[in-house]
Order: C-alpha cells, then sequence, then structure tokens
C-alpha cells in the first residue's frame, strides 16, 4: 500500500500518503512538527490547483506554499475499500430552521465550540461516524443570504469558499420553504454538492401545508429528504445521502437560478469578461451575481484579479445598470417560485395559527411588558424555591468534606492546611455551590429561546428600546447578557449601525449576567429571608431602570437623527425540545465549571495568600492593607475593607467575591450563609449588591468591549461612567434603606 515516494505536490485531490522524509533543513522541520506533520503522520490531499495546495493533517486543515509542499515526501497509500472516508459537511440554513437541533443529533456530545478564525462569531462543529464514513460537520451561522452584511454571513461564506466542504446540507424549513430556499440560491453557484433537508415537515403539516419531497427533488435536480428533527425522523435517510452526494452517485443536475431576462446580456457579458481569470474556489457565475448586487468585498476581489481594461468595463456597465440588483433578486424568486409549484401545496388558508392567537396576547403594546417581567419573575421564584435548597445540600456536603480533610491534614503544615481547607474549599468550593441557580437559569433560558418566546420579547422591548435610542434587536444581544455579558458584547454585532451598536456595547454590562445573579440570590436570601425574591426582584428593576436612563441620556447626545428600521423574524411557537435544550444547559454549565476549576480558583488561592501574607495574620496582611486604602469610599455606603477586597476581587469574576468573602471571614467549613447576617446589616447589604450589580464586569467582559468597541474614547468612557454610577448608586442604597430603618 506504500510504494511510491513522491512530493505532496503530486497527490490529487483525495489520495493520501504517510510522510516519509523531510527537506529543506531544520527551521522547516520543526514549523511542520509544531503545525503537526513528522515523519509518519498521514496526508490528505484537499485542495492542489494552480498555487493551491491545502491539505488535512493531525485533524488540522494546513495551507502550504509550493516550495514547502515540494519538500514534504510521502509514501502513497492506495484506497482500500474498508477505510472509512472523511467527509467535512457544512450545515448551513437560515435562523429557526431547527439547523442547531440536527446539529446536536448527528454530534452528540462530541461537539467542539470556538471562535471563527479572525472572528469573535461562535463556530461549532463536532464528528458523527457511520458505516463507511466519518464526518466532520460544522455548524454554519444562521444567515440569510451569503451577502457579507454583517459577520455572520461572512464566516460562512468564506469557509465554503475557502474550506470547500465536500457536502452542504441546506436545512430548509417546511413551513417556510420558499423563505428557505432563497439561501440555496446562491449555494447553488458555488459549484459544492448540496442535500436539502426539509425539516419541521409537522409544522408545516399542522398549518395547512403540504411539501412533496420527491416532486421537490425532482424539480430542483439535487438530492433531497424529508426530516423531522425534533423527533429525530429522517436522520437515518440523510446520513447516507451525504456519504452518496459526496461520492457524485446520486442525481446532481441542478436547475440553477438566472437573473431576469431584461438584465439577462448585460449578465453574459460579465461572465465572458471574468471567464479564466477567477481562482478555482470561485465560481464566474456567483461572481458575476455578486458584482451586480454591488456586493464590495467581491468587487475588490475582482478588481485586483483582472486587466484593468476589463474592470474598466465591468465597472461602465455596473454604472449603466444601476438596477442590476433587482434582476438578481427577481431572478432568484422567480426560480424559487418555479421549483416550489408542483412541490407544495397549501390548505386550510384562512386557519388563525397557535402561534397568531398567542401572540395576540403576548406581543400586545399592553400586556407583552408586564408579560415579559412577570416571566423574569416566574425564573427568579424557581430559582429560589428549588435551586436554593439544593445550593444549602451542597454547602452541607462540602462543609463535611472540610472536616475530613481537615482531619486527614491534621499533620501538614498549617499554612497548607489554610490553603486547601479556606483558600480552595472555602473560596472555589463555595462558588460551585452556585451551580443548581445557575443551572435552573441557564435550563429556562434555554427553553424560552427554544419555545420561540426570545423574538417575542425583542419585539415587545422594541417601543421601550426606541426610548433608549435603540431598537428591538438591540435587545437580542442584551438579553444574553443575562446569561453571561461576553456573549452579550459580540451579540451586538447584529445590529447594522455602528452608533447603535456602540451603545449597545455600553449599556450591555448593566444586564445582570448568571454570576451576578448568583451572588445577589446567594446575598439576599443570606441577609433578607423569606424577603430575598422581593429584594432581588427590585435590584434587578433598579439595574434595568439605569440601563434604560443611561441609553436616554447617550442617545439623545451621540446618536442624533440616526435612522432605527426594524425588521426581524418570528419563530414559530412550538414545543420545547429537551435534546437541545439539555445540550445548551450541558455547555454553558461546563464552561462556568471550567471557569471555577482556574480562573476563580487561582483568585481564590491569590485572595488567601494576601490575606495571610506576612506572619500569617489577616489584620496585618497585604489585603487588609489593600482594603483600608479603600474604605474611607466604602465607608459612605456602610461597607467595611472586607467588602471592599470583595467587590475589586469580582473584576476577576463576579462570583470571586463570594469566594473572597469566604475566605476573608475565614468561613471554609461554617459557611458565608450563616455569617452573612452577623456581620452586614440589611442596609449595607443592599449597599454592596446594587454596587456589584452596576460595577464594572469581568476581566474576560472588559476584553472583549475593548476588541469590539474599536475606540479607546469610548471604552474608557464606559470604564468610568460604571465606577461613578456603581458608587452614587450604592451610596444611595445605603442611605435611602436607612431612612426605612432598614440599618
Amino acid at each position: 500500500m506504500e510504494n511510491v515516494v513522491s512530493t505532496v505536490r503530486t497527490l490529487r485531490e483525495g489520495e493520501e500518503g504517510i510522510v516519509s522524509s523531510i527537506g529543506g533543513g531544520e527551521r522547516l522541520t520543526s514549523r511542520l512538527a509544531s503545525m503537526g506533520i513528522v515523519l509518519g503522520t498521514t496526508i490528505r490531499m484537499l485542495t492542489n490547483s494552480g498555487g493551491s495546495v491545502i491539505v488535512l493533517a493531525s485533524g488540522t486543515r494546513l495551507a502550504l506554499g509550493r516550495i514547502e509542499a515540494s519538500r514534504i515526501f510521502v509514501s502513497k497509500i492506495a484506497p482500500s475499500e474498508e477505510e472509512k472516508t472523511h467527509l467535512l459537511v457544512a450545515l448551513a440554513g437560515q435562523p429557526n430552521v431547527g439547523k442547531s437541533t440536527l446539529f446536536n443529533i448527528l454530534t452528540g456530545l462530541s461537539q467542539h465550540v470556538g471562535n471563527w478564525p479572525g472572528k469573535t462569531v461562535e463556530k461549532k462543529e463536532g464528528v458523527h461516524v457511520s458505516d463507511g464514513a466519518r464526518m466532520r460537520i460544522v455548524d454554519l451561522p444562521g444567515t440569510y443570504s451569503l451577502t457579507s452584511f454583517s459577520e455572520e454571513e461572512r464566516a460562512a461564506r468564506e469557509f465554503i469558499i475557502h474550506e470547500r466542504p465536500d457536502v452542504i446540507v441546506l436545512v430548509a424549513n417546511a413551513s417556510a420553504l420558499e423563505r428557505s430556499l432563497y439561501l440555496l440560491s446562491e449555494l447553488l453557484l458555488l459549484d459544492v454538492p448540496i442535500v436539502v433537508a426539509v425539516n419541521m415537515m409537522d409544522v408545516a403539516e399542522s398549518q395547512g401545508i403540504h411539501v412533496d419531497v420527491a416532486a421537490l427533488q425532482r424539480s430542483l435536480g439535487l438530492p433531497a429528504v424529508s426530516v423531522i428533527a425534533t423527533k429525530n425522523k429522517g436522520i437515518r435517510e440523510l446520513v447516507p445521502l451525504i456519504v452518496d452526494a459526496s461520492n457524485r452517485m446520486v442525481d446532481f443536475n441542478p436547475r440553477l437560478p438566472d437573473v431576469s431576462y431584461d438584465h439577462r446580456a448585460i449578465y453574459m457579458r460579465l461572465l465572458e469578461l471574468l471567464k479564466g481569470r477567477m481562482p478555482r474556489s470561485y465560481t464566474d457565475r456567483w461572481v458575476a451575481t455578486k458584482l451586480m448586487e454591488g456586493d464590495p468585498e467581491v468587487s475588490r476581489a475582482v478588481e485586483g484579479l483582472v486587466p484593468e481594461d476589463r474592470w474598466n468595463e465591468i465597472q461602465g456597465l455596473l454604472i449603466e445598470h444601476e438596477d442590476a440588483l433587482r434582476a438578481v433578486l427577481g431572478g432568484r424568486y422567480d426560480w424559487i417560485e418555479a421549483v416550489t409549484r408542483i412541490a407544495v401545496s397549501h390548505f386550510r388558508r384562512g386557519q388563525v395559527l397557535m402561534t397568531d392567537r398567542i401572540d395576540h396576547l403576548l406581543t400586545q403594546p399592553i400586556l407583552g411588558i408586564p408579560v415579559f417581567l412577570a416571566i423574569l419573575g416566574l425564573v427568579f421564584t424557581l430559582t429560589y424555591k428549588v435551586g436554593f435548597p439544593v445550593q444549602h445540600q451542597l454547602e452541607w456536603l462540602l462543609g463535611t468534606f472540610a472536616r475530613l480533610l481537615e482531619t486527614a491534614l491534621s499533620g501538614a503544615p498549617q499554612w497548607l492546611s489554610g490553603l486547601v481547607i479556606k483558600g480552595v474549599i472555602g473560596g472555589a468550593g463555595s462558588v460551585l455551590t452556585f451551580l443548581p441557580i445557575l443551572i435552573i437559569f441557564f435550563v429556562c433560558l434555554a427553553f424560552l429561546e427554544d419555545v420561540g418566546y426570545m423574538a417575542r420579547g425583542a419585539f415587545v422591548m422594541d417601543r421601550f428600546m426606541h426610548v433608549i435610542g435603540l431598537h428591538g434587536k438591540s435587545f437580542l444581544p442584551l438579553c444574553l447578557g443575562f446569561g453571561c455579558n461576553v456573549p452579550s458584547v459580540i451579540g451586538a454585532r447584529i445590529v447594522e449601525s455602528r452608533k447603535a451598536r456602540l451603545l449597545t456595547i455600553f449599556l450591555a454590562p448593566f444586564v445582570p449576567c448568571t454570576a451576578r445573579l448568583a451572588v445577589l440570590t446567594f446575598v439576599s436570601a443570606a441577609v433578607f429571608a423569606e424577603r430575598a425574591a422581593l429584594v432581588s426582584w427590585l435590584l434587578l428593576t433598579t439595574n434595568i431602570a439605569v440601563l434604560g436612563v443611561t441609553g436616554m441620556a447617550i442617545s439623545r447626545v451621540f446618536m442624533k437623527g440616526e435612522p432605527m428600521p426594524f425588521i426581524m423574524e418570528l419563530p414559530l411557537y412550538h414545543k420545547p425540545d429537551p435534546h437541545t435544550i439539555s445540550i445548551a444547559v450541558w455547555a454553558r454549565t461546563v464552561s462556568f465549571v471550567r471557569r471555577a476549576g482556574s480562573v476563580i480558583l487561582a483568585a481564590s488561592v491569590a485572595t488567601w495568600l494576601l490575606a495571610n501574607i506576612p506572619g500569617g495574620r489577616l489584620d496585618t496582611s497585604v489585603l487588609a492593607w489593600m482594603g483600608r486604602l479603600l474604605s474611607p469610599v466604602g465607608a459612605v455606603m456602610g461597607l467595611g475593607w472586607k467588602e471592599m477586597v470583595a467587590l475589586v476581587s469580582s473584576l476577576v469574576a463576579k462570583e470571586n467575591s463570594i469566594a473572597t468573602l469566604a475566605v476573608l471571614y475565614g468561613v471554609g467549613q461554617e459557611g458565608l450563609r450563616s455569617v452573612l447576617p452577623r456581620v452586614m446589616s440589611p442596609a449595607s447589604s443592599l449597599a454592596f449588591l446594587v454596587v456589584l450589580m452596576l460595577f464594572v464586569p469581568c476581566a474576560a467582559t472588559v476584553v472583549v468591549m475593548k476588541q469590539e468597541m474599536g475606540s479607546w474614547r469610548w471604552f474608557i468612557s464606559s470604564f468610568l461612567f460604571m465606577l461613578a454610577v456603581s458608587f452614587l448608586g450604592g451610596v444611595a442604597a445605603y442611605h435611602l434603606a436607612l431612612s426605612f430603618g432598614l440599618g
């Protein structure tokens, strides 16, 4: 099987070889080794045309220069029928078509979540192994088209063009098939094998829509399959279809969209001018339509690839036909109407859908916002009624474990025992007891996302968002802040206007994340007992009010005359999918536990060391000295130096404030919950919570804010503003509580 030795450049696409030697000296050998290419590594050729050499080695796609590729010698591997085929499969589709559900079914817990190169857009990929094939499945960002208006669209487009997946699975919504096929009309022009998975067939039938998938397949000239991802139906038929499509063993004679007849001449002339000038990853048809759309990225690329005289003629044609975009869009919708005419049947057109009935109540201007606030209240009630008793049991287990460990370490040095018991267990261990509270919140958030309510939240909040200078689309990233402020800041990229995007990022830290909510839950339950739910709700409302007032003030100054268009999709309500919810909850929970086991653990240990250096006494430690420097600031809010140190430590992670208090009060075994009522009055507790809720966010959020804002002026202004608002809020809360006799 390993007979012919040659360079990597001699491999044809799809062929494999084992590295037998590497020329070019130690520098090249060392560089290749760091990228996963060493002697004995199996290399698979993905692209080998012109000057482009892309290989798969050690699970990573690598682009090699022609010189480097000619210095890697491999023994070609003869293909074996028994060996599994390695496929790169891309899942594409518009938002709310069930793509993530399908991805979760195919990959299970093998999926990996990261970021697209050079972007902060989330990238999901996983592995599915079936008879004869091992598929690396990439879940492309949900996008309505391949026009590079947003980071999501740009990431999806660049992956398809440059990575050249073996198969694209276009996930379509059967209940809105015509709209779902718009993305397909663009994908077809890229000349990549495509399988159409018509999902949500049950939803379509319930609306009186019947999709004949066989007729659709004949009309499209593409393989198509009926799928109900939430019920795991159609998956067995989809997987072998993907394998067959990669091997061109199925009929693949797609019916391509064209442009409107009145612009056919300019379209054909553009094809002539582009012929032979485009790289292999592009197709002339796709580039021509993008030029007619006025796509700036494609225009810049073409300008650098064609001779000047041809580029001047292209510009002249586009200027002469300014309405070329209309011709492209018209051609696509003519194509969509033609391919669906015999495949889609509508019945019961006059029927009022269940979604319409629910929306009639939940999206009313009068009821919408109260219902939204009531849902938040229900989430808090579940958190207290279910999560807190479980947390109490975890605290008891943690205390029991600490006592057993203290007995086991009785012969060890005192500093080691203190570090483990009070630093590690008392700090990071206390944070881990938040898990029941966080899991309940994660479940509630994932449930609301899955049933389709979150988009309604954006809709009903649009009027309120306009008051603060934004529109309902900004509500979605802000709402993500209830989970974590980092994705909230990143999510602001869906807002098209730069000023509106900057304001959304500016306001995002005022949305209390789960870490802040966990601290709020812990402290309020410990100090206010049966009034904890009311106090938490009032503080949360205060946070939202501060967000609103801040937005109004800034928008009046910086955003005069900014247009505020608001267009977004309202998906149908549907039954929640337990599998999808569990995957989302699992990913968020694992992320929190990892942070508790790394950043928070390191911060807890550092806090304990600072609290015991020098001499092992807290009152003479470095931490006490730092706290006393801040004590004049805390005094006007009724806070001691220990509480001020806890607030400063929350810059690392908000949960760390609890860990710091546990270390400073030395309650690794006793439990902070029973100590707080003795060391903090209701008034000072309110001040502490107000400052924590309005304070500068964690370090991770601060870093992302700087990256996303791209402006030191906006970033420093937001940082100083949060410091001022949190201090003034703490002072006001303390003295207001005293005036009501809560001292």
